[in-house]
């Protein structure tokens, strides 16, 4: 089979990647749309989607150094990683379904939910520069460094404003508590 340019260049990202794990954000804007897209049509819902959505690019980074090339495209790695989650996530719920739940489990569900609608509430109160490393930093689990670079701004700078959204949050919560 010969190899296409597509294949070199696929084939060049993941090593790159397996170099430095800093550049399987390439490979990552590259699949996310497939790779989501596969989950969203197996999965109730849209935060579910992205959950696992987020554990397969995971996955897969921590085990891209393993990562053999074998002409294969790299999505059908990553749709094999997705298909194992969502069998994983199927068979936990089949057993969990059959337990049941009571009305403590209920509460605590409607507790969490009560706490995410609030925090997305304050977060969105946020100036967009503070939402926005908020969301880098903690949800999508990115360095100061990737920040500031997809930031144009300097490491100080997104430090800064990680502390000012921080304290704002922690201000909105203190004032809600009073």
């Amino acid at each position: 089979m010969k190899a296409t340019g597509h294949d070199t260049v696929e084939r060049r990202l993941i090593e790159a990647a397996q170099c430095d794990p800093r550049r399987f954000a390439e490979l990552y804007e590259a699949n996310f749309d497939r790779v989501y897209a596969f989950v969203a049509r197996r999965v109730p819902s849209r935060d579910e989607a992205e959950d696992v959505t987020a554990e397969v690019f995971h996955q897969a980074l921590s085990g891209i150094a393993g990562f053999e090339w074998q002409g294969t495209p790299f999505i059908a790695w990553l749709l094999g990683i997705a298909s194992n989650l969502l069998a994983r996530r199927w068979q936990r719920a089949a057993h969990q379904s059959e337990v049941g739940i009571d009305d403590i489990e209920l509460e605590t569900v409607a507790a969490d939910a009560d706490r995410h609608t609030l925090f997305t509430q304050l977060l969105d109160r946020l100036p967009d520069d503070q939402r926005r490393v908020i969301e880098c930093r903690f949800f999508a689990q990115r360095s100061i460094r990737e920040i500031a670079r997809e930031m144009g701004r300097s490491e100080g700078a997104v430090k800064q404003l990680q502390f000012r959204a921080l304290e704002t949050l922690r201000a909105q919560l203190t004032n809600r508590h009073e």
